[in-house]
């Protein structure tokens, strides 16, 4: 999942929440964040890139996790959603917040805070008015912290309908909902009224998303599978590059070789006639029958289990009803949480039978990762990357995306370096053995600018034109560097590769 930038917060649609003051906790079990083992790497979501390996300083503009879901937090001195003020709990809660929220299921004593780990005092008002799971914290600091990553979860589903054609795709209803109808003949509808005066730049459309899918209680899982706040990466904000020990390595590499086997069998489904929620069932069932967590799964609110991302979305498309046609182009974004690390990738594949402009921007953009990689090396800029990419993308005339980058992982899906992938960027540091990181180029025919969906995670071209993507999780050792996420014999067989690539 791809990390977003900092400074791309003002170009979303802006949303305003009342500010209210916190309820008073009364007595529910607490639900908040479990903390998970905190590396020395800085926490980094994949939607909001900073494109820097120490501390950096953003350069670009941002997107959701949401998340290459990669990361997706918004700045709060950038956003124009109200922070709410908490205050202080006690046992008597009044009438309205005993109506959002029962005194008998609204948190109470042994609750701790989601961002430090601290006894909490404080319950986020605006959930319980939504009845979501309660949110505590121990002090308005931590809330006012945690608050631009936090209200991203503060989202009304719309209802749903199950009104499909016999195709299996899904008619547009209410709220300004129109019929789109691509090359294939089919429709292609939308459900949520936030997209009623929406202006979509191409061809692709929403389509009902189907319930989250559940993971077993046995499986280990990130400490925001339940709250949807990654406190731990909040916690990391800032620290240098991690360098892992051999044992973190060996954890790094299990964690990688799951998601690429369950990326290569998500891989084998891909034809024209299925959904992309099709695509998602078959990665949530492999990543948990190895007993694994898919990742994005409510990383930042993200409500799906992997990221697909069909023709001009660039990335963090949410699977959803809509059907894949014969010539279209899917990004299919895969990483697994397994024994306490992340490992993240993703391709890009045809759907049956593509153009010769698709041909040539999956080549080219498979070709800007692997010549990336190949400079990788300590004593390497994190820099040179995106100069590298740059450089030949423009061989090709296409454009490279700025507004999402590769990033750090290991025990955080997202932390330091943040990896900008376009030339002459401001990313500082150099690439240090034991680091992790990853390398996600997207690549456009047309425009490098995006224009961020009303559902606050997929992105896609300005212009409509399509784009692609590849990434891997690399390791940088003493003397070059190893692809984690290496593709194997069982991987999908592109058609410029030979049989060694």
């Amino acid at each position: 999942m791809t990390k977003k930038k900092a400074n791309n917060a003002a170009a979303k649609k802006k949303k305003s929440t009342p500010a209210s003051s916190a309820t008073p906790v009364t007595t529910k079990p607490d639900v908040s964040v479990a903390s998970e083992p905190i590396t020395a790497s800085p926490p980094a979501t994949k939607t909001t890139a900073e494109p820097t390996t120490t501390a950096t300083t953003s350069t670009s503009t941002s997107t959701t996790p949401t998340p290459s879901v990669k990361d997706t937090s918004v700045d709060a001195s950038t956003s124009s959603e109200t922070t709410p003020t908490a205050t202080a709990t006690s046992a008597s809660a009044s009438t309205t917040s005993a109506a959002a929220v029962s005194s008998s299921s609204s948190g109470g004593s042994g609750s701790v805070c989601q961002v430090c780990g601290k006894p909490s005092v404080l319950r986020c008002p605006r959930c319980s008015t939504l009845r979501l799971p309660d949110a505590h914290f121990c002090g308005q600091a931590c809330f006012r912290a945690a608050w631009p990553i936090h209200k991203q979860l503060h989202v009304e589903r719309p209802a749903e309908d199950d009104d499909d054609d016999a195709h299996g795709h899904a008619h547009a209803h209410g709220g300004g909902g129109e019929e789109h109808h691509c090359d294939c003949g089919h429709e292609h509808g939308f459900y949520d009224p936030r997209f009623a005066h929406f202006e979509f730049t191409g061809g692709v459309r929403p389509g009902k998303v189907s319930p989250r899918r559940l993971v077993p209680k046995e499986i280990p899982r990130p400490d925001y599978a339940e709250t949807g706040l990654p406190a731990s990466e909040v916690r990391m904000r800032g620290n240098m590059p991690e360098r892992k020990t051999p044992e973190m390595i060996e954890g790094m590499r299990a964690a990688c070789r799951v998601a690429r086997e369950v990326l290569d069998t998500a891989a084998k489904i891909i034809r024209p006639g299925i959904t992309t929620d099709e695509i998602d069932r078959v990665v949530h069932e492999a990543t948990i029958a190895r007993g694994a967590y898919p990742s994005p799964l409510n990383y930042r609110g993200f409500p799906k289990s992997v990221c697909t991302s069909v023709n001009e979305i660039i990335c963090h498309g949410i699977p959803d009803s809509r059907v894949l046609c014969d010539g279209d182009i899917v990004n299919v974004d895969v990483t697994c949480y397994y024994k306490g690390y992340h490992g993240d990738l993703n391709e890009t594949y045809p759907v049956g039978n593509i153009d010769e402009d698709s041909k040539r921007l999956i080549k080219t953009t498979y070709e800007c990762l692997q010549l990336a990689i190949s400079a990788c090396k300590p004593g390497v800029h994190i820099s040179d990357v995106g100069d590298i990419i740059s450089k030949h993308a423009d061989t090709e005339n296409l454009s490279v995306v700025r507004s999402y980058c590769g990033h750090g992982i290991g025990k955080l899906f997202h932390g330091n370096p943040s990896v900008p992938h376009y030339a002459h960027n401001k990313a500082s540091g150099v690439m240090k053995s034991g680091n992790t990181f990853t390398i996600e180029p997207m690549i456009n025919l047309g425009t490098y600018h995006d224009v961020l969906w009303p559902d606050d995670w997929t992105s896609s071209t300005r212009d409509g034109k399509r784009s692609a993507q590849f990434e891997h999780t690399l390791l940088i050792t003493s003397s070059g560097c190893e692809v984690l996420t290496a593709r194997t014999a069982d991987s999908f067989p592109y058609w410029f590769l030979t049989n060694s690539s």
